[in-house]
């Protein structure tokens, strides 16, 4: 019977805040009356009540319920409220000013009402009666703080000095964090540094480091600055911050440096590795400042370029040796001198070497993987497969072990080996990295759907080729393998797999017109298949990044948010639309 009667109640819960949400004040104003009838205790089912009352436009029985509430021993303060927005609502403001006036006058007697009727206040948008609330309960009891409530209130009034200097002043004294701060502030700052806000904090910021010199100034001036992408202003106030910490750590140079490469600034990138170089005592800081300037240098690098570039390789390998805590020298090394300067034996024999240091599981691991791409490089597939499934035996729930797995899957496709490369990607689609899962996938599909249509593979033979050249940087050869499928397989499910890559492969080569005529191809012929997202989101990059052409980057993102909220690029999207929208991005 207990049982039935709990039931009873749920259901009756359930539907009085169904049918509210859904609009339909009539039928949920049933369900309140009578579960406030049986909760008469219960404030959120009153809340309800009346927010129906109220939605129905029967305020007199919303005043008639409010006023039984009254007669209540102790009532709560913000029943007055209520009743007060229950006249404001009405458009009668004497009698709502009196009731608000009622509930102000309990804190008089009551300091400690005073949370609990300014957020009431706070919450109808009566914020000059929320914040007399706040203050005078403040003032007749010191010990009370509301001063975090004050300045989100200054904030929604349009104060924004006000705001800013209160949440400062707060910072200041201890009672919240820097990071608590630029979560409330953000929203009213833009990329755009010349936006008032923009300028009042910047003033303010400056005043307060010249009143009172702290190293947090400096820090909130560079995340500034960083909003505004002002990196050559926030790279000045992380110097000043590395000098009044003396030296103690350059993480915070690097985080810039990292920053800046992602939004291609190369230039301050390069300056600030070099002066991390200079400073740090650090070798591992130095050493990785000196492989990202490299990496820096490759990235418009001609093939003239490359023997000074590999003799300043050898020169670091010469300083620092092969050893455990250099292993990503050795496999940067590697790198380049197999997929730039095409030379994978002696890339084979440096990395054989460095698996002969004592290493860990995840030493061995980041060695054996990089030798893995090297030996497909150099088509040597099952000796590459043998070290990627060492690795994914060894570290199976690691993001390594995964890693490792997907490339046997991608060697395998290479080879045409199809099956096996299916069974691998089955299991990779539940990735804990969420770029594994979405290349498997891709690839999964890429497999399954042309393999049903073609029992022959012919032309998923020939984009695995073709995929294989791109991986061996024989970029002109795979665009003519994947132009010769387009001719020859028109109209088969494989052709938007074929125009993405052949796409992303004209971008490599700088023909962005041609790139950017591919991915229109996709969104015209292909919109409802798996690759629109891909192709919108290139297009936004290309408009973006290439055309200067911002408005129509914004479409592109747009669609994505609107439309592919499961998209891997939705979070890009969704930031980029902002930027260019000009909102303030952390």
């Amino acid at each position: 019977m207990l049982f039935i009667v709990a039931s009873g109640f749920s259901q009756e819960d359930f539907l009085a805040k169904q049918y509210f949400a859904d609009g339909d004040f009539e039928k949920a104003l049933v369900f309140y009356e009578k579960l406030t009838e049986k909760n008469p205790r219960r404030t959120d089912y009153q809340k309800g009540l009346i927010s129906c009352y109220q939605q129905l436009e029967r305020y007199e029985d919303a005043e008639v319920f409010l006023l039984k509430q009254l007669e209540l021993r102790n009532p709560h303060p913000s029943v007055f409220i209520e009743l007060g927005y229950n006249f404001t609502l009405q458009e009668i403001t004497d009698k709502a000013d009196a009731y608000y006036s009622q509930a102000l006058q309990v804190i008089e007697q009551n300091p400690n009402y005073g949370y609990a009727i300014g957020y009431q206040f706070q919450k109808y948008s009566l914020l000059d009666k929320a914040v007399l609330a706040y203050t005078k309960a403040m003032e007749l009891n010191p010990v009370l703080d509301y001063s975090f409530q004050l300045a989100r209130i200054y904030g929604e009034q349009g104060n924004i000095d006000k705001m800013y200097r209160s949440y400062l002043d707060l910072m200041s004294n201890g009672k919240t964090s820097k990071s608590n701060i630029l979560r409330n502030i953000d929203d009213f700052i833009t990329a755009d540094s010349e936006n008032y806000n923009n300028i009042l904090l910047k003033q303010i910021l400056l005043e307060k480091a010249q009143k009172t010199p702290d190293i947090v100034w400096n820090e909130l001036l560079s995340w500034l600055f960083v909003q505004q992408g002002q990196y050559n202003s926030a790279f000045r106030q992380e110097k000043a911050i590395y000098r009044r910490m003396d030296g103690s750590t350059t993480l915070r140079l690097e985080n810039l440096a990292k920053t800046t490469l992602d939004e291609e600034e190369t230039e301050i990138a390069q300056d600030i590795f070099n002066y991390i170089i200079k400073e740090t005592s650090n070798e591992v800081t130095r050493l990785e400042a000196n492989l990202n300037l490299l990496d820096i240098e490759l990235l418009n690098a001609k093939k003239s370029d490359y023997p000074s570039i590999q003799k300043r390789y050898e020169e670091l390998i010469e300083e620092y040796g092969y050893r455990t805590q250099t292993l990503q020298l050795q496999v940067a090394y590697a790198k380049f001198l197999t997929f730039k300067n095409d030379n994978p034996e002696l890339a084979i024999k440096l990395l054989k070497n460095s698996l002969e240091l004592p290493l860990n599981d995840r030493g061995t691991a980041y060695l054996k993987l990089t030798l893995g791409d090297v030996l497909v490089y150099n088509r040597k597939f099952n000796e590459a497969l043998i070290y990627f499934s060492q690795i994914q035996k060894k570290l199976k729930n690691d993001v390594l072990g995964q890693n490792a797995r997907y490339k046997v899957a991608e060697t395998s496709f290479y080879k045409g080996d199809f099956d096996w490369a299916l069974t691998q990607l089955k299991v990779l689609r539940s990735s804990t990295s969420q770029l594994i899962a979405n290349d498997a996938m891709q690839l999964s599909l890429l497999i399954s759907d042309n393999s049903l249509e073609d029992s022959t593979q012919t032309a998923l033979k020939k984009y695995a080729r073709a995929d294989f050249l791109a991986y061996q940087n024989k970029t002109k050869v795979a665009i003519e393998v994947l132009e010769d499928i387009l001719q020859n397989h028109k109209g088969e499910k494989i052709e938007d797999e074929v125009l993405l890559k052949q796409a992303q492969l004209f971008e490599a080569q700088k023909k962005y017109e041609s790139a950017e005529f591919n991915y229109q191809k996709i969104i015209e012929f292909y919109g409802n298949g798996i690759l629109a997202d891909d192709a919108h989101f290139a297009l936004g990059e290309l408009y973006r990044k290439i055309f200067d052409k911002p408005e129509k980057a914004k479409s592109h993102y747009e669609k994505i948010i609107y439309n592919y909220q499961d998209s891997y690029y939705f979070p890009q999207a969704r930031k980029n639309f902002r930027m260019l929208r000009g909102d303030a991005i952390n």
